[in-house]
């Protein structure tokens, strides 16, 4: 017998433990969590080479689920007739109640996107050069690693500055906004409320954590002043809105582009709204 086969011999023998299949259970429902842990602690190129070989894995594990559910939506079932069939439908099957429910569930979703589509769908990608200021620091200006946001910003009520030193992205205060005039495109009226935060820019996603407003950027307000409420009889905290115009202040507008007096106003269209914004206070 070959040396490094004495584990299965005494397996053959003896047999397991009593509790292996309960130990082989948990041993299998803590590999999530030691995996979490082991990605938590990892760093450099050994953190970058675990999360590509475990993106890998997931990769092809989402191509398997997404085969063996496909082999069950498009089978076909053979329907038993009482009486006699004509000639012309010999040959037909009757589909599966799993394509039937998948064309369901895609004309939902088709329906649904539908619901929520922007009126700017596409839109130009703001550069990093355009968006951001390079700001020299240091004792002899050579350190390049801070960044003035050009663009408006919005900035929420609880939003606390980190110490000058370690502030990498600066939004000053001059392009700040809180505030917006909405108008309701039936009823054409114009409300004035308040923003509740960016919702997504579509230029960049840091962009949105930043709260950068760019044209087609889409934002939040606070409409609750309106008394708007749903069918069920709740009243409507937000409605979404879209940036439909290039924000360009005075002399540095283009020909046919809309720009922004000392009171920095722009307009916005979205779900119900073409806003104007105003300066923070």
């Amino acid at each position: 017998m070959p040396q490094n086969e004495h584990i299965e011999l005494h397996r053959k023998r003896f047999g397991r433990r009593l509790d292996h299949e309960e130990r082989a259970r948990k041993r299998q429902a803590r590999e999530g969590h030691d995996r979490s842990a082991k990605a938590k602690k990892m760093r450099g190129i050994k953190a970058k080479l675990y999360h590509k070989k475990r993106y890998s894995e997931k990769v092809e594990m989402r191509k398997l689920i997404k085969q063996h559910e496909e082999k069950e939506k498009t089978g076909v079932a053979e329907k038993q007739e009482t009486g006699a069939v004509p000639a012309y439908l010999l040959d037909r099957q009757q589909q599966t109640a799993g394509t039937v429910l998948s064309n369901m569930i895609k004309q939902k979703r088709k329906e649904k996107a539908n619901k929520y589509q922007v009126p700017i769908p596409k839109v130009k990608a703001v550069s990093d050069a355009e968006a951001f200021k390079v700001v020299k620091t240091g004792k002899s200006r050579r350190k390049g690693w801070k960044r003035m946001v050009t663009k408006v910003t919005y900035v929420g009520e609880s939003f606390t500055r980190k110490p000058a030193k370690f502030e990498r992205f600066i939004r000053p205060m001059g392009l700040r906004f809180n505030k917006a005039h909405v108008t309701h495109p039936e009823l054409q009226t114009t409300f004035c409320l308040p923003i509740v935060g960016v919702k997504k820019n579509p230029s960049s996603q840091m962009y949105t954590t930043l709260g950068v407003i760019t044209k087609g950027t889409i934002l939040e307000v606070n409409v609750s002043e309106l008394g708007m409420v749903t069918q069920g009889g709740k009243v409507v905290w937000g409605k979404y809105a879209q940036l439909l115009i290039k924000l360009l202040f005075a002399g540095d507008e283009q020909p046919g582009e809309r720009w922004v007096h000392q009171r920095r106003s722009l307009v916005v269209s979205g779900e119900y709204c073409s806003i104007q914004f105003w300066h923070a206070q």
